[in-house]
């Protein structure tokens, strides 16, 4: 397995492609091929790309907002998510 981007740069990762690389690193670790120091480098590399896609989320998660509605249904105006 090969990463072409340094730990530092998963911030120019988009969420869809830090999850894809991400996905593949926990693939080659469990199935246990690869060895040792590169297991450390790449795991290290996916405590990277998990901190991001978090990062990535709660941004979004921040944007989104609900829409109020009256007693009769109508969407009376929009406020922040509830975080809980």
């Amino acid at each position: 397995m090969t990463t072409t981007t340094p730990i530092a740069d998963v911030s120019a990762l988009s969420f869809e492609q830090a999850v894809e690389e991400l996905e593949k690193i926990v693939a080659a670790l469990e199935r246990g091929d690869v060895a040792l120091d590169k297991s450390i480098e790449i795991y290290e590399r996916g405590e990277a790309l998990k901190k991001h896609c978090e990062k990535l989320l709660n941004a979004a998660e921040n944007r989104i907002e609900k829409i109020r509605l009256d007693r009769a249904g109508n969407p009376q105006g929009a406020e922040p998510l509830d975080n809980g």
